[in-house]
């Protein structure tokens, strides 16, 4: 009787379980729904790697026009001025992961399939992964310094920074300085007013309103529910959110709520604050992130994207074992360009367990 078989490595296997992993991973990923093509998404995609060889995508940003400009039959002539650009690269590399089997018998043991639940590890593993980075770079925790862990490129500090009481640096922030309302205005008012030549944080257009989207550690949530001052969290469940643009936009799902045009969302993996003297992480502080448009650069590589990783699998001890490996080829980071965060800004303040 003839039968058909897609044994380990076959390219049908192949490539059902590296659009499958891809898949299922990128869906499970905290950030993915902040992900798009177009320079208006929180997250932008870069896909220049995909399309031939090179292990880095170079960004370029036109700064805004300052000139006077002239008046009248001046002549313009003389007068004009020059594109200022800046560059920012996106570093990609290759990371991988995998898992074996004990054996046949051990196989035996179990009611479940090695192949589906190596899957279900390694796309765990990865949407982990994945959020790792993009909260590391988004917090500019430069006290993570495993490239694994970032994106495949360093963490910068952050250049946009408030801190809750008035204070200059995370180690200098005290069990009175949590989070408050107040603060969040101090952050939405600096990124919306900056100075001639510097580029204000750009918000994310939702049908014809403009949004930032703020990131909160659980601890700052705790803080902000339990202010029992006039004005503070009661503000955030006055504003609801209504209407069609705004219920199917990604950004809104899962939000605590909307105030003074800030989407907040609580995130368990925004990161601690960093001693600014000795690079080391302070575990009563965290930083929470206000971003914009173009907050992050994402780009895969040749044969990778958010619908194809790698998937291999291998027999040892004469066919005994079977391992199987899932990888990737990508870069993530935040945007920086001269030397500035362009999309996003970090609010510090003292945040521990309550309970």
């Amino acid at each position: 009787m003839a039968t058909y078989a897609i044994g380990v490595n076959s390219n049908e296997a192949v490539k059902l379980w590296s659009r499958k992993l891809a898949h299922e991973a990128f869906k499970t990923t905290y950030f993915q729904r902040f992900v798009g093509d177009n320079s208006d998404s929180l997250v932008q995609e870069l896909k220049d790697a995909q399309k031939g060889p090179g292990d880095r995508i170079r960004a370029i940003l036109r700064v805004l026009l300052s000139g006077d400009g002239v008046l009248g039959d001046q002549p313009m002539e003389g007068n004009e001025e020059a594109l200022t650009t800046f560059t920012n690269d996106l570093l990609i590399n290759q990371l991988r992961h995998a898992v074996r089997s004990q054996g046949k018998m051990s196989e035996q043991r179990i009611p479940f399939s090695v192949r589906e639940e190596s899957m279900n590890g390694l796309r765990d593993w990865w949407a982990e992964r994945f959020d790792y980075a993009f909260f590391n770079q988004i917090c500019g925790n430069t006290a993570q310094t495993d490239l694994r862990y970032t994106g495949h490129n360093a963490a910068i500090a952050p250049t946009r920074q408030v801190w809750v009481g008035g204070v200059s640096n995370d180690q200098g922030l005290g069990s009175t300085n949590t989070m408050t309302l107040q603060i969040l205005d101090y952050a939405y008012e600096k990124a919306t007013s900056t100075p001639i030549g510097t580029p204000m944080l750009r918000p994310v257009m939702v049908g014809n309103e403009p949004y930032y989207v703020v990131f909160l550690h659980p601890y700052q949530v705790t803080d902000l529910r339990t202010n029992t001052a006039t004005g503070q969290w009661l503000d955030i469940q006055k504003s609801a959110m209504t209407g069609g643009d705004v219920e199917d936009n990604p950004i809104f799902t899962g939000a605590l709520g909307i105030y003074n045009n800030m989407v907040l969302h609580k995130a368990y993996r925004v990161t601690q604050g960093v001693n600014s003297s000795t690079g080391a992480a302070i575990s009563t502080v965290r930083r929470a992130a206000l971003c914009g448009a173009q907050a992050c650069f994402l780009g895969f590589g040749q044969g990778h994207s958010r619908n194809q990783m790698e998937w291999n699998e291998e027999l040892f001890d004469y066919g005994n074992q079977l391992g199987v490996e899932g990888g990737a080829i990508f870069g993530l980071q935040k945007n920086v360009f001269n030397s500035l965060d362009f999309g996003c800004m970090v609010i510090s303040s003292y945040a521990a367990a309550h309970a």
